[in-house]
């Protein structure tokens, strides 16, 4: 038989009753406030609805780890639980609003490449160049996960994804100063393995520099050094670099293995680049077409 014992009316009207509680321990009596500590809440009498369905909100402390990291274990034991009828299990908080980001900076990044190749197509009135250009894109997303991997940073949805949006405005520069010079070059008569060879050595030196005076720029975002003018001194680990580190790595990583592979994924696909698509070129910009010294 389960038996409920509860004290009388007249001693169980005040929170303060609790200090009259004492614990029975062998041959002494303990005060149950010293035994741990109380304080008011809302019990069971409060529903909280979410969209007008009723909810129970259940959080923690991941203790050190990534959020991202306890939230797949947790799915993953709860993968196979079966709840009561009319009982769902959702997964809001930080991953709700992960989610919302990563779908944003989804969009947004499409939104851009798809602008980039539109100002491309209009202005080499070409197809397949503008899609060696953005080839680029892809380039740098190699290098920001090997970034990540190398400097021991999470991706974190928002910053990540900003850096990774923001390489794509920057990395295209590189392949456009080359392929246009490439293309000037072939308008002078010069074959396509000459004309490649001769922008790959005058474009170089442009490009690298480039690359290099943005990372440099970026360097104490990544690292955290900064200057502080009221007091002439640098300081480092400032409160807001934990936020803005896996952006700056991002954008350093993916702009220098985009650099690199740049000088030469771009001018390997330009020459791989089909007849046909080169023959219409010329012929619509009414320029005799060159040998290919191959």
């Amino acid at each position: 038989y389960q038996i409920t014992v509860r004290f009388a009316e007249q001693n169980r009207n005040s929170i303060l009753d609790l200090d009259n509680i004492y614990v029975q321990y062998e041959d002494s009596q303990i005060p149950l406030s010293s035994l741990g500590k109380y304080e008011t809440a809302a019990g069971f009498g409060t529903i909280n609805r979410v969209d007008l369905k009723r909810v129970v909100t259940i959080s923690g402390s991941n203790h050190g780890r990534l959020s991202t990291a306890v939230l797949a274990d947790v799915m993953n034991e709860l993968e196979d639980y079966k709840l009561p009828p009319g009982h769902t299990i959702r997964y809001s908080g930080e991953n709700e609003a992960s989610e919302e980001a990563s779908g944003f900076l989804s969009k947004a990044l499409v939104i851009a490449v798809f602008l980039m190749a539109i100002v491309l197509i209009s202005q080499f009135d070409s197809i397949v160049l503008p899609f060696i250009i953005i080839t680029s894109v892809v380039l740098s997303i190699i290098g920001v996960l090997w970034g990540l991997v190398i400097s021991g940073f999470p991706f974190g949805i928002i910053m990540t994804g900003v850096g990774v949006i923001s390489l794509a405005g920057v990395v295209v520069n590189n392949s456009i100063v080359l392929l246009d010079y490439t293309i000037k070059l072939r308008e002078k008569g010069k074959g396509k393995m000459e004309a490649i060879i001769e922008a790959g050595r005058t474009r170089f030196r442009p490009v690298m520099l480039t690359a290099i005076t943005t990372i440099v720029g970026i360097l104490p975002l990544a690292t955290g050094w900064s200057f502080n003018f009221y007091t002439f001194r640098f300081t480092a680990g400032g409160s807001t670099s934990q936020w803005w580190a896996p952006m700056a790595v991002a954008v350093i990583y993916g702009l220098a293995v985009a650099t690199v592979l740049t000088l030469v994924v771009v001018p390997a696909m330009y020459m791989l680049m089909g007849r046909k698509e080169h023959d219409v070129y010329f012929e619509e910009h009414k320029i005799p077409c060159p040998e290919d010294n191959i």
